[in-house]
């Protein structure tokens, strides 16, 4: 290996993408994770404010480099345009004298010209949306536990896939479990594997998820619902970063990142001794909240485009336009269901109606007629729902009266699997009976 190659290596191992400036500030170093992020080759001895920022008449981080400061700025990948990278650049001083640049750089999403930003499958316009991309990118540079917070269905799994994608373990593998879909004893074998003979049916050694995300990202969903016994073995994965399988007797050394998820307040879960603390504490290094889709009704509008698009390339019907009086009724709509819900709805449509132009009627009932619903479940707005699991109860009694008691269309209507509301009726102490439900 090339000196000069070996030197990229080392700085792509400490410092990710990045890229070094002599004091002439041109390049003299760039990292493979850098070229990634630029989407193409950067010529050694290119001047940097040339190549970043070529001849555009506000050149803000051009100008910062050449008056000597340090300075942080998002530009337009200059290999295209189309999308957006953030630029860090700071000095490096040797004996009190700047001898040359460091510039480290993330991804900011994609460029558009009505303030929409494309993040690894995430489309907003909201603000607060885009100091969350912002959060996720930087976030995801430190090899750290992340803890997701948010409702069903706002897209919990599509951050950790981001978390996963922006990090240098990019390139190991992603695994994804859903904490609550298994009984425990499934789950741990899930989980941490098991050794041949360790139970009936056992018939060879079985990797779990812990050991198939090697040297990547593991994410757990619905983490609040791991038995006790499993929580005390997760920590010590953990602490010891080593899985002992189910019947094993020796440990096995894993290299991974958890990313977990929950629409619980663990803290709460925590009080109420069903979550232990210290293993709150290892999985929320890094608490990310997800707005839900009530939360930034602004991007109803541009989540209905750019869903729309994706469903007309597999639908029989191609919807070109969306009247007016249905784009009302979305936007007023408080989706308990979050995004998941809104492309249920828009899947009904396709079905329900004919023709290029999505009308108010071809929308599910419980949306074309939102005004007239009920407020308990409706007609509130994002204050009214401070906490996700607040009013859990209201909204699931409210969709059983809607649903005439059906689990099956409420689940639906929630945006939820009918083993998950199963599960919160269950909790929340609502009778399974037609009868009870319906009070």
């Amino acid at each position: 290996m090339a000196m000069a190659d070996l030197y990229s290596a080392a700085l792509g191992t400490a410092a990710g993408a990045a890229i070094v400036l002599d004091e002439d500030l041109r390049v003299a170093l760039v990292t493979g994770a850098a070229e990634d992020f630029i989407g193409g080759a950067v010529p050694r001895g290119v001047s940097a404010p040339a190549f970043f920022c070529g001849g555009r008449s506000k050149r803000p981080f051009a100008e910062a480099l050449a008056a000597g400061r340090a300075v942080e700025a998002t530009i337009p990948r200059p290999s295209d345009g189309k999308a957006m990278i953030r630029v860090r650049a700071n000095p490096i001083v040797r004996d009190d004298v700047r001898v040359g640049w460091l510039l480290t750089l993330e991804g900011a999403g994609e460029a558009n010209d009505d303030g929409a930003v494309l993040f690894h499958g995430m489309w907003t316009r909201d603000a607060k949306m885009k100091d969350l991309f912002r959060l996720l990118a930087r976030a995801a540079a430190e090899d750290v536990t992340v803890l997701v917070r948010g409702e069903t269905g706002a897209g919990k799994e599509l951050v950790a896939q981001a978390v996963h994608d922006c990090s240098p373990r990019a390139k190991g593998p992603f695994r994804a479990i859903n904490c609550a879909a298994l009984p425990g004893n499934l789950l741990e074998s899930e989980l941490f594997g098991h050794a041949k003979g360790a139970f009936t049916g056992a018939v060879r050694d079985t990797l779990g998820h812990m050991q198939l995300a090697h040297r990547g990202t593991l994410f757990l969903d619905e983490v609040a619902e791991l038995p006790l016994d499993l929580q005390a073995k997760l920590l010590r994965v953990l602490e010891t970063r080593s899985v002992l399988p189910v019947g094993a007797r020796d440990g096995v050394p894993v290299d991974v990142r958890i990313v977990s998820a929950t629409h619980r307040a663990l803290r709460r879960e925590v009080e109420a001794g069903r979550f232990r603390a210290d293993l709150m504490y290892r999985l929320r290094v890094i608490p990310i909240f997800l707005p839900a889709l009530r939360e930034r009704p602004g991007d109803i509008p541009l989540l209905v485009e750019k869903l729309v698009e994706t469903m007309n390339k597999t639908n029989r019907r191609t919807i070109s336009h969306v009247a007016e009086s249905a784009m009302e009724a979305l936007t007023r709509y408080p989706f308990p269901g979050n995004v998941r819900e809104l492309k249920n709805i828009l899947a009904y449509a396709y079905v329900v109606g004919d023709g290029a132009r999505l009308e108010l009627g071809h929308l599910p009932p419980e949306v074309a007629a939102v005004d007239s619903l009920a407020p308990s479940f409706a007609g509130e707005d994002a204050a009214s729902f401070p906490d996700p699991e607040s009013h859990d109860e209201k909204r699931i009694r409210a969709a059983l009266v809607r649903t005439g008691g059906s689990r099956e269309q409420a689940a639906k209507l929630l945006g939820l699997s009918r083993v998950t509301l199963w599960r919160r009726m269950r909790e929340l102490g609502i009778a399974a009976s037609r009868k009870r439900a319906l009070k």
